[in-house]
């Protein structure tokens, strides 16, 4: 499900879509669900794409290449089909609805959908074992979180044998886990289908009126129905080449700036929350033919500097800097995302600043420091951190030439 409009990502969403968002120095948000299948052996997967779709859909052009002629391996991108309601996809269930033709087709057993706008590693098989063990007509992938924290999201009741017999959408009192009363059953959002009631329910939801959503209606409806629907405890998923520094059950919703900019943080240092370096669970994505990132007398702490970069006699500090970007002499870079293609003024102080890609900041700009100046130049925050547009520039820089946009 790849057809999010990512509003509270704006400006980052202002010419692409959630999942098509760079990240990490050199991926994009929907290359964590897309390597998460791959390295679980699934190799039929279908992309649903809907709002600002054209960065995705040539990202997953280049980079998502599998299969050939080998029928039961692909990743194809599917558009809205103008099908049921003659427009877009109306909800998430709406858009599985639009395309049952491909899995009558494709004719599975179990049908897999999942969001493709997070940010984790997840061996996919081991739900699907799970759910095979329980007999599940409907799995539903879920993390523990906090009780007290719990209040923002879907949480899920489930009974000693995780079974779902509740459903709430950011409830004032949730109902905390069976055997933990300290967390709650948050929903990731993430489902097993068997196929045949996947295609039951989707047919009897579009005759309805409604949101036509998986978490608002499908669930609650086969929980009132007592159809089989079971929690996996996306804690007990042993993905391989963990270090024992990392986060167990690493998830994040990166929807908004702030959780955007903190998974980022999540990444920087000798022990990260979420290690990248992970080879036995590789995050994949296109290849770049650019050279090694170059440093000049640099002085870099806990970062993450992507391929082709040119770093000459800078400070950066707990920041992630993408693929080619050049950040001048005497410029100071704190806890910033900086995506490909940057440059970054001499003697330039930035902090806590997003800049997507392609910006020109001038030199001997100060960004991040003053809150009231900040808001009134940039789209900033409500806890200071400062985005600049994809493409733009601070008002004193000079516009990248086309020649080297890419």
């Amino acid at each position: 499900m790849a057809g999010g409009k990512g509003e509270r990502l704006m400006p980052l969403t202002e010419q692409r879509s959630k999942p098509a968002v760079p990240f990490g120095g050199k991926y994009r948000i929907v290359d964590f669900v897309l390597s998460n299948f791959l390295n679980s052996g699934i190799m039929a997967m279908y992309v649903l794409v809907q709002y600002r779709s054209q960065s995705l859909i040539e990202h997953l052009r280049r980079s998502w290449r599998i299969g050939g002629r080998i029928k039961d391996q692909f990743i194809t991108v599917v558009p809205p089909q103008m099908k049921a309601r003659g427009g877009w996809y109306a909800g998430t269930a709406d858009a599985v609805h639009q395309n049952l033709n491909l899995i009558r087709d494709f004719a599975p057993d179990l049908v897999a959908v999942f969001g493709a706008d997070h940010i984790y590693r997840m061996d996919i098989n081991q739900m699907i074992q799970f759910h095979h063990r329980k007999k599940a007509e409907v799995t539903v992938a879920a993390l523990p979180v906090p009780l007290h924290a719990a209040t923002g999201f879907g949480i899920i009741e489930a009974d000693t044998q995780g079974r779902i017999v509740g459903f709430e959408e950011k409830p004032k009192r949730p109902k905390p886990m069976p055997k933990d009363a300290k967390h709650a059953y948050s929903s990731m959002g993430n489902y097993i289908f068997s196929a045949e009631l996947l295609t039951q329910i989707l047919e009897e939801d579009a005759s309805k009126p409604g949101t036509h959503d998986f978490g608002r209606d499908i669930i609650p409806h086969l929980i009132a129905g007592h159809h089989r629907v079971v929690a996996y405890n996306f804690r007990d998923n042993a993905v391989p080449g963990l270090k024992p520094y990392e986060e167990v059950g690493y998830w994040r919703d990166v929807g908004t700036l702030d959780a955007y900019w903190q998974a980022h943080m999540d990444m920087v240092g000798a022990a990260p929350l979420l290690d990248l370096r992970n080879q036995e669970w590789p995050i994949l994505t296109d290849t770049f033919d650019g050279p090694t990132a170059s440093f000049g007398r640099a002085v870099i702490e806990d970062s993450l500097v992507g391929q082709g970069s040119l770093i000459d006699e800078a400070r950066i500090r707990r920041s992630v800097i993408g693929r080619n970007v050049h950040i001048e002499r005497g410029a100071e870079i704190n806890e910033c995302v900086i995506l490909d293609g940057a440059r970054v003024g001499s003697k330039a102080r930035l902090r806590r600043v997003i800049a997507d890609r392609f910006n020109s900041i001038a030199d001997s700009e100060v960004i991040g420091f003053s809150p009231e100046l900040d808001k009134k130049r940039y789209h900033a925050t409500a806890s200071g951190l400062v985005v600049l547009p994809r493409g733009s520039s601070s008002k004193q820089s000079h516009a990248i030439p086309p020649s080297t946009r890419r």
